[in-house]
């Protein structure tokens, strides 16, 4: 296997430190289209939420809660929440 560039040490090394500000870019993403979404569609979005908010270090207990109220505006305050602590 050949040795990686100097460049792609960087970029392997800037995501890992920008983990979480992607995580929470994407569940900011997601929770607009949650508002715009119906159906099979929304019941994605709401996994790939589950995901994302997962990776951000929130419970899975409190993940299953909102899930099971399927409220936008419930995810929309969480994620705000989040924003604010990083």
């Amino acid at each position: 296997m050949n040795e990686r560039s100097k460049y792609q040490q960087n970029v392997i090394r800037n995501y890992y430190e920008n983990r979480e500000n992607i995580a929470l870019q994407r569940a900011q993403e997601i929770v607009t289209e949650l508002y715009l979404s119906e159906g099979k569609k929304r019941e994605k979005y709401w996994k790939s939420l589950s995901n994302h908010l997962l990776k951000l270090d929130v419970k899975q207990e409190a993940i299953d809660h909102l899930v099971a109220q399927d409220d936008p505006q419930l995810a929309a305050k969480m994620v705000e929440r989040l924003s604010k602590m990083t």
